[in-house]
């Protein structure tokens, strides 16, 4: 995709709202502040504000508890556990954290994992494959929220307003709209108004957009709902030392593994965290990824009973004894975690929602693929939408 630089032709620097402080919109604050740095007018710069719901940056979520004793931590990465970069774009734009080694390439051993059942007393693990640095996996060290972090910090122009819930935009008052200009007046869910914009880019979840922007007149309305969204449970284990480590995470295992696919389970994958380049100092911390098919089936269930499944699942696949059971134990629920991809969608009609009129946008991974490097490429569409509408360059 070309590398545009915005040029604004107006007085005023453009106000853009930006909803959402996950990946999509910490990527789209950051083209955005490159595409006006390398326009003409280097004076005119934009006014982004991020409206974030909760106290954090980043879909790179990490969980950790710290062990009163020895002072180390047990880690879990719960949310995406790694991201690929198959685009020579995106290679481009993660090139620096590479170099600095906040991103580095994950070379994980791969097994298929067969639990016990009625018929085998044990685990059956088969080798699958190496990952390695011709189709890298990637990670962020030390945590995977740090990478988040460094984007929002690296931030020159975007102030990041946490812990504020952006009301939908049905509150819009288009007659006034024209009194200002066109701009958007936005309020959070508490009614305080949160300013005029002159673009407001949503990348939240596509179930949260299509409440945000419902009976507001949105162009597009109809299509948010089109990508089906997948729940996802996340269950995180830990161990006091390695000592206690049940015999197939440990070295005594017939095989030494790093990630497992699942056979015949709720469960999809096991990833065991200590063994991550950059986490050596972490104490035994496993992270568990319930299929997406059955985390749906019972996406409103009660929390406590899908852990004691989840655990249940868990203990056939990793055989753990009274001695060799977890210390720490937690779960989590993704409502949205995974855009269920369909063969046979027109993958070119794919991409963000744009609303000429009113200069809404609707981004988000869930817009194709539903994977990081789509985050990135939900910002490149919006950087060219903004730009092909030359109403702020």
């Amino acid at each position: 995709m070309t590398h545009h630089s915005l040029n604004p032709t107006e007085t005023t620097s453009p106000k853009i709202a930006v909803i959402g402080g996950g990946l999509t919109g910490l990527f789209t604050a950051t083209l955005l502040e490159r595409a006006f740095s390398q326009g003409k007018d280097k004076t005119l710069i934009p006014n982004i504000t991020i409206f974030e719901k909760s106290r954090s940056v980043g879909r790179l979520a990490t969980r950790y508890r710290t062990d009163s004793q020895t002072g180390k931590n047990w880690q879990w990465a719960f949310g995406a556990q790694f991201f690929t970069a198959k685009t020579a774009s995106f290679q481009h734009f993660i090139a620096p954290w590479l170099e600095s080694g906040l991103l580095q390439p994950w070379c994980a051993q791969v097994v298929n994992l067969t639990p016990a059942n009625d018929s085998i007393e044990s685990s059956d693990l088969q080798s699958k494959e190496q990952w390695n640095i011709t189709q890298a996996r990637y990670i962020s060290t030390p945590k995977m929220t740090s990478w988040g972090r460094e984007l929002a910090d690296e931030l020159q122009h975007t102030t990041i307003k946490f812990k504020t819930r952006v009301a939908p935009l049905a509150q819009y008052d288009s007659s006034l709209a024209e009194k200002v200009d066109k701009k958007t007046e936005l309020f959070d869910d508490t009614g305080a108004s949160l300013g005029y914009f002159d673009w407001v880019i949503c990348t939240a979840p596509n179930g949260q957009a299509a409440e945000l922007m419902a009976d507001s007149n949105f162009a597009a309305q109809s299509k948010i709902t089109e990508p089906q969204m997948q729940a996802c449970y996340t269950l995180m284990l830990g161990w006091r030392d390695i000592a206690a480590l049940p015999k197939t995470l440990s070295n005594l295992a017939a095989q030494q593994w790093d990630v497992a696919y699942l056979n015949n389970s709720i469960l999809d994958r096991i990833f065991i965290e200590h063994q991550k380049p950059a986490h050596d100092d972490l104490l035994p911390s496993v992270t568990i990824h319930a299929s997406n098919h059955w985390s749906e089936q019972h996406v409103d269930d009660d929390i406590e009973i899908v852990q004691a499944q989840l655990l249940q699942a868990a203990q056939q696949a990793l055989n753990w004894n009274e001695e060799s059971a977890p210390s720490q134990i937690d779960s989590h629920r993704w409502r949205y975690a995974a855009t269920v991809v369909n063969d046979n969608n027109d993958k070119d009609a794919s991409g963000i929602l744009v609303d000429e009129t009113y200069q809404w946008i609707v981004s988000g991974d869930w817009c194709t693929q539903g994977n990081i490097e789509s985050c990135y490429q939900m910002a490149q569409q919006t950087i060219e939408a903004i730009y092909n509408l030359r109403k702020v360059i």
